[in-house]
């Protein structure tokens, strides 16, 4: 039973591989405007199972960065297909610490709003600058 490919990680070069090789990557099929079924396919059953049961587990851990994950896809999408993307999400951690050989820090469940609110800042800047404004930000009180 392999969970993992051996040799380290020059088996699996892009953190999209191991997500394909566990079938945790997303699914997506359009066509004539019409969403057909996105269900992922069947994978390493070993790994794909264990990931899943950490994701459930993680998904209840109080005021962290994959419970602020499950609950931003719960509402669009529902509780298993959630769970899903929480261990595609632990999955690409676990390849990013195998890989650089680094330690995981945790977020935090505000990260994601952070990024977000500057994410939105900087595209809005950006869409009045290309329409030939010239903006200052300065905080509100």
């Amino acid at each position: 039973m392999v969970i993992w490919p051996r040799r380290g990680h020059e088996r699996l070069p892009q953190c999209a591989a191991s997500a394909s090789w566990a079938a945790l990557c997303p699914g997506h099929h359009e066509s004539a405007g019409k969403h057909k079924s996105g269900k992922t396919r069947k994978g390493n059953r070993w790994l794909r199972t264990a990931l899943i049961e950490a994701a459930a587990g993680a998904s209840r851990a109080k005021h962290s960065a994959l419970q602020a994950r499950f609950r931003r896809v719960l509402r669009q999408r529902g509780p298993k297909k959630a769970v899903v993307a929480v261990a595609h999400a632990l999955l690409r951690l676990v390849y990013h610490v195998l890989a650089d050989g680094t330690v995981y820090r945790e977020a935090g469940a505000n990260s994601y709003d952070r990024h977000h609110r500057q994410r939105v800042t900087r595209r809005a800047l950006q869409t009045l600058e290309r329409q030939g404004y010239r903006v200052t930000l300065e905080p509100a009180a």
